[in-house]
Formats: C-alpha cells, structure tokens, sequence
C-alpha cells in the first residue's frame, strides 16, 4: 500500500483441511505482504490451529518448526491408543508446539478469535471463545475416530469441520473490514477419480467425506458472500502431508495472491465507475 494508506481490516476465516491447511500460513503472509490488517479470525480444525498460533503471535516460529516435521518426527509425535474410539492420543503434537507458543486465555489474545468444534453428545456445533487457547485447538482438530475426542465440561468434543469447516458466520465483524475465508477443503474431484478409481472401504468412506465438506464450504460461502474467498485445490496432496509444509505453503500463497488481485482490481473498476457517474464525489 501507499504511505499514509489506511490499512483495511479484514475478518480472516480459516478452513479444516489437515496438512492442507498448512496453506493457511501462506495465505496470511500473503495478506499481510499486501498492507491488510488481520483484526479478528475464526478458524476450524487446522484452520483452528495455524489461526490460534498467528494470534499468539507466533506462527513464523512454529513455520519454522514445520520445516523440521520429516515423517520420521510425524511418528515420534504419534502417541497410539488402544482405545476402541480413537487411534492416537495427541498429546504428544500439542505439547511439542506449546514448547515454543506458550498457551494462554484466548480471551488475551490481541485479537478475537473463534474455534469451532463439534459437540457429538449434544449433535451440536460448539463455539469457543474462552479458557485455555490448546484445549480449544485440541477439541478443534480431533479428527473422529482418529484423535482421542476431548471431554470439556458435559461434551464431547471432536473437529469442528463436521458441522462448519469454513465458519465464515462465526467471526468476530467489525465496521468497514472485509471478510476473508480460506478454503482448503476441496479437490479437482474428477481429475483425482481419473487417476485412482478403486473402490474400497477407505476410498467410499474418505470421498463421502470430503465432499460433504467441501460442499458445507461452498454452501457457507454462497449465504454469507465473503469480500474475498480463497479455494485452494490441492489434490495432490492428503491430510497427513505435514512433511511437505514449504510446497503447501506456497500454494496457499499462490491462490490468495490471485484472489487479492482479483478484489484489487473489482474494487478500482467499481471505483472508476463511480466516479464516472458522480465526479463531485
């Protein structure tokens, strides 16, 4: 921007997507390099987390950190379960990122922030807002069946992403900013069952999934009309790809450049047009 020019506020939404939403750093860098002001988020799932750590005002140490995740880290960070309901504890994960994002209150967070997560006892979407910043992130990102669920007062909670994995309705608004979600939940669908058309229980059950997301994603976005709506597709890479956190990154950087250029350039035309029709203005 200009010297002298207002920095606009923008409402940041960041989307579930696992490893995906790694791409999620690279959208906020991008944001940032282009003089926008990140004045509150809401965030799901990995959106959750890259969201939370950004607040604390620490997510170039924790991109830092990702740059050491090889898949031999992501084994020794998997605590295993017996349990008949979940397949890992995740403990292990949340206390190696606190060793250099301390928690906090979220409510002492410089900025409002949101975590959506999803309450099975009560069927329910669940808005977090106070208390402890990784408990909050943990019930976020509890993958169902994956993730031991977090038990916190009478819930139950597990990933946010199934009942609003881009909770573009659940940040915090304020006057003259513009909302802005990031999408990580989607894929070139047809490309992707080009490439692997094996049927099997895993391909069904993940498939079924991420299209009711995705599509949950897309549904949000069509009733609250984001300023600026970032889908990044990336079927190339899965949940679990924490190990390729620089091309995720890059890519996440790629797609919100395109779309800030794309509301730049909207936003002179309908200015020049107006100026047009009322040049005392």
């Amino acid at each position: 921007m200009t010297k002298g020019t207002k920095k606009k506020d923008v409402a940041l939404v960041l989307s579930s997507g696992g490893a995906k939403g790694l791409a999620h750093i690279g959208a906020i860098e991008e944001l940032e390099t282009h003089g926008y002001h990140i004045s509150s988020i809401a965030g799901c799932s990995m959106g959750a987390l890259i969201g939370g750590v950004y607040a604390a005002g620490k997510l170039e140490e924790f991109r830092e950190w990702m740059k050491t995740v090889d898949k031999k880290k992501m084994l020794e960070l998997t605590d295993f379960s017996l349990s008949l309901n979940h397949l890992v504890k995740g403990k292990k994960i949340i206390e190696a990122i606190m060793e250099f994002v301390p928690d906090v209150s979220i409510e002492d967070l410089p900025i409002p922030f949101c975590v959506v997560a999803t309450d099975l006892k009560a069927g329910k979407e669940v808005l977090i807002t106070k208390g402890s910043l990784f408990q909050a992130i943990r019930a976020s990102i509890s993958i169902p069946s994956f993730y031991e669920p977090v038990q916190r007062d009478d819930m139950i909670l597990v990933d946010g992403g199934i009942v609003n994995p881009t909770p573009l309705n659940r940040v915090q608004r304020q006057p003259e900013d513009i909302l802005v979600g990031i999408d990580v939940s989607g894929h070139d669908y047809k490309a992707q069952w080009e490439e692997h058309q094996n049927l099997n229980y895993f391909t069904v059950l993940s498939r079924s999934s991420s299209l009711m997301i995705h599509q949950n994603s897309l549904l949000m976005a069509e009733i609250m009309k984001p300023d600026i709506f970032v889908g990044v597709q990336m079927g190339q890479y899965g949940i679990f790809d924490y190990d390729k956190s620089e091309e995720i990154i890059a890519i996440g950087r790629l797609k919100t450049a395109l779309a800030i250029s794309q509301y730049e350039e909207n936003a002179r035309s309908s200015t020049g047009f107006l100026k047009k029709l009322f040049p005392f203005w």
